[in-house]
């Protein structure tokens, strides 16, 4: 039902500090549009005091957030204290985190005072409609409290503000609905300023990036002047519903701060960019002394000229992509604009359309001799940190308000001047931006001609099979000779050497060379029957078209195209089943490790991070920072962290591997990670040469400590360097060769794919642009180092698939994502054989068909596409992938079932030839998982592995009709996606129209809505349910860090940044000053983790690259 003004819902929506997870909450923000509300959208990764600010600023009924990654308790009752304590009680929070937040967490919060946590049992007893009507039920009848809110005001401006936004954010809500606001600017105390705020309008069309401008502009006014700030932001409301999503506040980086207020407004049915509470809303911000006041409106047509009726100073909006130039001529704003800003100036034409855009505005303004520089047409890359345009701008901007007003924020005479707008990609160059569709051509063109020659092949074979029931034909002959000319030379070679093949792989053993080393292998096992099992089976086609489409399609494991696999045989003694841990104390997570790996012959070590550390932040007393320590991962904030964790286990050792499942902070763990691996040697080298070690188990002096005893099979290595670094014990041309021989011989992966976390399950935190830079950096570091073992990126589909894409999609976007990255490194002056094997992939394998192939097909692709494309080498053309059995399927309701179904994706996995494989515990789905599930889901592929005959066979889905058809089907699709995300300027332009996000999120609704629907059975969930019904069901043991534990990380990050504060301050300005200069981070960053924590490195890092913008 359409609402009327005074009933009007107000909600903000959030997924919570640290948290990537905003699939749901995105779902929920729509449904909520859908019913009236307007909601005031802050996507992910907001913390408590941003959450509150923005519901006071924008005089909010309620808070809606999403909460998945542990510390619930802290965190909602951290929002009530602040609502409280500011005033602010009336304002109701709701929230949800699955089956995360347990029952009798939920109980808690309700005592405490938040209005509602939904529970996966109100999902399917509500639905996700019925729950948005309780919320918006809950806002609406009880209205008293928000109403009277007023009375409860104090005098003091509430969160350290330097004005009272309870007050203003009331008066413009009284202005919205017509009501008298005197009273309360009676209240407010004018702070003082002379002037009258100088009104800056922001106009533009729809998708220009005005928000990012207005964000960057906001950021520079506050760096270099000492005033306030209100940015009134407009957006349209629907006309059908009533309600609006408020979008504008979720890109601002730089709003939340003392002296800024910000406000979205709805038009409320009005047909205008502009409502006509804008009026009031500026006149209330100058009534108050707000020095700076920017008027933002709803995108605009041509025509749409009011924005200039508002403002002292008019600014237009625009993009390169206006059309053709006549359509200059109908731009009304050129005509009024006191700036001209064209944003997003990377995009092609974009040169062109600076010429363009300046000569129409010579002939509106009659401005024929006037140089280019001069006219106050400027182009802009908002989405770049730092960029030189939006600068040039500002200082035009400062200029023009001085001339028009009298008023001087900022001279830009004392600044040093910009030089002339350029329009240089710093990720894909314009020219690229067909890879995506190029490979696709290329892949078809290959298949085209494998056809035809198996074709040559065939005849050539029937032709033969003719000669010998027909001697002495010249027909036959010459038809012989003509074909053998057009048959491939490297064909002819695969149809003859097949009979020594065959002879090879008929024996017991296989020989064959890796790395210049001969591997002597067995080909067979034996059943208990007594029957010889091969390891690999072979065709026993006879048609030599047959056998060459075989080998140029399918092949033996370990030959182009590897769609079999890409090693010849799996290694002895070495299964994929990695070792997955990760809580509490570094120290807890290392017992985890070796609880794991006991006994087992090689140490494949993955590890989950909490998400403060995801987030590249420092453990905190805070309320919304304290509660997550430790949770749903291990807590690392140092190198000593780093040292403590990895502990006991040789990094070095050809059988030790470490993964490490970190984005946006990834750069700094893995120089942490380094650093241990080196320092590990160090100490063996001190060790062997005679150093007397001091280590007494005590803490003075400020000394770090392995805190409880050390698990079995714990040797005690890489302890004794706890709060040193091996560069300060050891001559320096003996620490130099140990660290090149560390780097050679370390062996893991650090998942680092920025991508995907921008376009699914969001960690991103630095700029896109800079977060690319930093991967780049390692992988130059790696290629100057010779990290031959090693990872540089684990490009993942799992948190795609995660998110709610189904696998088609999955598998698509990731293979995109890695020619992104090939393409990135190519640009920078890369060799594709120097970075290509340090490439690797992470897929999620759930229970759709597809899931058994999403392995070949994406080693049938990328082989081709490194081979014909890029010319690459054999190595660099084998794809190595991990596996991850689906976290989506894991289900809160009958948890034990969760188990078979992992079994079933883990056979996929195995079945496959997957590189490795981690099982998901069946607890996951509500908490972290605990020893006793962890070890059940190891035990699921160990019998597979050792139990279950039919994988003695390395290529059992080899032969099958099915498996064929269904690997071409999905091959087909994923080269058709290639093209759909050219077609919108290849991976990165697909991003900036949020392309990947909004076909993840339908998908994930599609999939919600089969599952609540019953029509997609999911047992024990919506089918085949027990005699209770199947409600949520609590594991035997809920895993959580100790409140000593949560103590412990934060009191030992303050003792390291005691020990190095003298050092820790220069190191910092060397970092910087590298990243301003164009250095190489990665490098810095192993001098620099010494003596820096992982929050003092990641706020440095944002001075110089910027922050991640958030976007719908």
């Amino acid at each position: 039902m359409k609402n009327n003004p005074h009933t009007i819902i107000r909600i903000v929506t959030a997924a919570s500090l640290f948290d990537g997870h905003d699939a749901a909450i995105n779902i929920m923000r729509r449904i909520l549009q859908a019913k009236g509300a307007e909601v005031i959208h802050l996507g992910h990764n907001r913390s408590a005091y941003e959450i509150v600010e923005c519901a006071i600023e924008e005089d909010a009924h309620a808070i809606a957030i999403t909460s998945y990654q542990g510390g619930h308790l802290e965190f909602f009752k951290y929002i009530r204290d602040m609502l409280e304590d500011a005033g602010c009680g009336h304002i109701k929070v709701f929230g949800g985190g699955g089956g995360t937040i347990l029952p009798e967490e939920i109980d808690a919060l309700h005592n405490y005072g938040i209005s509602r946590i939904y529970s996966p049992d109100d999902g399917r007893q509500m639905g996700l409609e019925g729950m948005i009507e309780d919320v918006l039920a809950k806002c609406a009848l009880d209205n008293a409290p928000y109403i009277n809110a007023a009375e409860n005001w104090h005098n003091v401006a509430p969160l350290e503000k330097v004005k009272d936004v309870r007050r203003i954010a009331r008066a413009i809500t009284l202005a919205e609905s017509g009501g008298d606001y005197t009273a309360l600017m009676h209240q407010l105390v004018n702070d003082g300023a002379k002037q009258q705020g100088v009104v800056l309008g922001i106009t533009g069309t729809g998708g220009a990036g005005k928000s990012s401008v207005t964000d960057e502009i906001v950021r520079r006014f506050l760096n270099y002047t000492d005033k306030t700030i209100a940015v009134i932001s407009i957006d349209p409301s629907r006309k059908k519903t009533g309600g609006a999503l408020l979008g504008d506040r979720i890109r601002m980086n730089s709003i939340s701060h003392p002296r800024a207020y910000m406000r979205s407004i709805a038009t409320r049915n009005e047909h205008m960019a502009l409502s006509a509470t804008a009026r009031d809303a500026i006149a209330i911000c100058k009534e108050v002394g707000f020095d700076m006041i920017i008027l933002e409106s709803a995108g605009v047509g041509q025509s749409d000229t009011s924005i200039v009726d508002y403002c002292d100073v008019s600014m237009y909006v625009m993009t390169p992509e206006y059309g053709a130039a006549t359509q200059l001529e109908k731009i009304n704003m050129l005509d009024y604009a006191d700036l001209v800003c064209i944003n997003k100036f990377d995009k092609l034409g974009a040169m062109d359309a600076l010429h363009d855009i300046r000569k129409q505005y010579k002939r509106n303004h009659q401005l024929w001799d006037a140089p280019d520089e001069t006219l106050p047409v400027i182009g802009t890359i908002a989405a770049q940190f730092n960029d030189a345009g939006v600068n040039k701008l500002f200082e035009k901007l400062m200029d023009v308000i001085a001339k028009k007003t009298g008023v001087t924020f900022y001279s830009s005479a004392t600044q040093q001047q910009q030089g002339e707008t350029f329009n240089r990609s710093q990720i894909i160059p314009p020219q690229r931006s067909r890879y995506l569709s190029e490979i696709v051509e290329c892949i078809h063109n290959y298949d085209s001609w494998v056809e035809k020659q198996c074709g040559i092949a065939s005849a050539l074979y029937q032709l033969y099979g003719a000669k010998e029931l027909i001697k002495n034909d010249s027909l036959i002959d010459e038809k012989i000779r003509e074909l053998q000319h057009e048959l491939h030379p490297q064909c002819k070679e695969l149809i003859e050497e097949w009979p020594k093949v065959k002879e090879v792989y008929a024996k017991n053993y296989l020989e064959y060379k890796v790395r210049d080393k001969i591997v002597h292998q067995s080909l067979i096992s034996t059943s208990l029957s007594g029957l010889t099992i091969k390891k690999v089976s072979l065709p026993t086609y006879k048609d030599w078209g047959d056998i060459l489409k075989w080998r140029l399609q399918e092949n033996l494991p370990g030959k182009f195209p590897f769609t079999a696999g890409v090693f010849e045989l799996k290694r002895n003694e070495e299964e994929p089943t990695r070792m997955f841990a990760g809580e509490g104390t570094p120290e807890r997570t290392n017992k985890r490790f070796h609880y794991l790996s006991l006994q087992q012959p090689a140490k494949r070590l993955s590890t989950a991070f909490d998400s403060v550390t995801l987030y590249g932040e420092d453990p905190d007393y805070r309320a919304d920072i304290y509660g997550k320590i430790g949770n749903s991962g291990v807590s690392v904030a140092t190198i000593d962290d780093a040292k403590k964790l990895y502990s006991g286990f040789d990094l070095c050792d050809p059988v030790t591997s470490v993964s490490m499942t970190i984005n946006g902070p990834a750069p700094i763990i893995l120089a942490f990670f380094l650093n241990t691996a080196i320092d590990q040697q160090c100490e063996k080298w001190l060790t062997n040469n005679g150093h007397k070690w001091n280590i007494d188990g005590n803490t003075e002096n400020n000394v770090p400590i392995y805190r409880g005893t050390l698990p079995e099979g714990h040797n005690g290595l890489g302890l004794k360097l706890l709060g040193l670094s091996g560069d300060t014990l050891l001559p320096p041309e003996v620490y130099e060769k140990i660290k090149a021989d560390t780097l050679l011989k370390v062996r893991g992966t650090v998942q680092a794919d920025i991508l995907k976390e921008d376009q699914a399950q969001n960690t991103c935190i630095f700029s896109t642009e800079f977060s690319l830079k930093l991967m780049g950096d390692v992988q130059e570091y790696f290629i100057a180092n010779k990290v031959r073992n090693f990872y540089s990126v684990s490009i993942s589909g799992y948190h795609i698939a995660e998110a709610g894409a189904n696998p088609i999609t999955q598998l698509a976007f990731t293979l995109a994502n890695g020619f992104t990255y090939v393409e990135y490194y190519l640009s920078r002056g890369m060799h594709i054989d120097d970075f290509a094997p340090n490439l690797s992939f992470f897929f999620s394998n759930g229970m759709d068909p597809e899931y058994s192939v999403i392995g070949r097909v994406a080693r049938r692709i990328w082989a081709k596409a490194m081979k014909e494309k890029y010319g690459a080498n054999e190595r660099s053309q084998k794809l190595k992938y991990h596996i991850q059995t689906s976290g989506r399927s894991l289900h809160a309701q009958e948890i034990d079932f969760n188990d078979i179904r992992t079994t079933l994706q883990a056979l996929y996995a195995i079945y496959d030839n997957c590189n490795s494989l981690h099982t998901n515990a069946y607890d996951e789905a509500i908490t972290t998982p605990t020893e006793e599930s962890v070890r059940r889901a190891m035990a699921i592929q160990l019998i597979i592995n050792k139990e279950l005959g039919s994988v003695k066979s390395e290529n059992f889905l080899q032969g099958s009709f099915a498996v064929e058809e269904l690997t071409n089907l999905v091959e087909d699709a994923v080269l058709k996606e290639f093209d759909r995300i050219t077609e919108r300027g290849g991976v990165i332009g697909a991003m900036e129209r949020m392309y990947q996000r909004n076909k993840i999120q339908e998908e994930s609704i599609y999939y919600e809505t089969q599952k609540n629907s019953g029509e997609l059975p999911i047992i024990g969930v919506n089918t085949f349910l027990n005699k209770e019904g199947s409600p949520t069901l609590l594991p035997h043991q809920v895993t959580r860090s100790t409140e000593e534990e949560k103590k412990q990380q934060v009191e030992n990050l303050r003792a390291f940044q005691q020990r190095h504060h003298e050092r820790s301050t220069s190191a910092l300005q060397r970092l910087k000053k590298v990243a301003l200069n164009n250095g190489n981070v990665f490098a810095e960053l192993m001098e620099c983790v010494k003596y820096c924590s992982l929050g003092q490195i990641t706020r440095a890092l944002y001075e110089v690259g910027g922050q991640y913008r958030r976007n719908m």
